[in-house]
């Protein structure tokens, strides 16, 4: 089956920058990321999302699921489980691994459902 490929464009913009804020994730009194190096993307009208190198994400607290889905202007998502967080941080970790070329920029990187752990924090910069 073939799957639509779209452009982001006026009617569906994305933009990818660097964000200079120090960005910490914890659950269980565990730091799951620290970075300095996030990436903030801003998709149409969705909230701004964070995605985190995958170098500065502990990814001995993940485990990958089986969940996937599609985006027609990123490509296949992945997702992680956090074992820590109990059935509430289920998927709650997500990831474009092989990402179409408009978002290049965020592949090797992780974003979090913020409601899905205890702490996600964006310190000043």
């Amino acid at each position: 089956m073939t799957k639509t490929v779209k452009i982001p464009g006026p009617d569906h913009p994305i933009t990818i920058e660097p964000n200079p804020s120090r960005i910490t994730v914890s659950i269980g009194g565990r730091v799951l990321a620290d970075t300095r190096e996030a990436l903030t993307v801003r998709e149409a009208s969705y909230p701004p999302v964070y995605y985190i190198p995958r170098k500065d994400v502990d990814m001995s607290l993940l485990e990958r699921t089986d969940h996937a889905t599609y985006c027609p202007y990123k490509g296949e998502c992945s997702y992680y489980s956090i074992p820590l967080g109990g059935e509430r941080s289920a998927n709650a970790v997500w990831t474009y691994e092989d990402t179409y070329p408009a978002v290049a920029e965020i592949k090797g990187h992780l974003a979090f459902y913020q409601d899905r752990v205890d702490a996600f924090e964006v310190h000043a910069a």
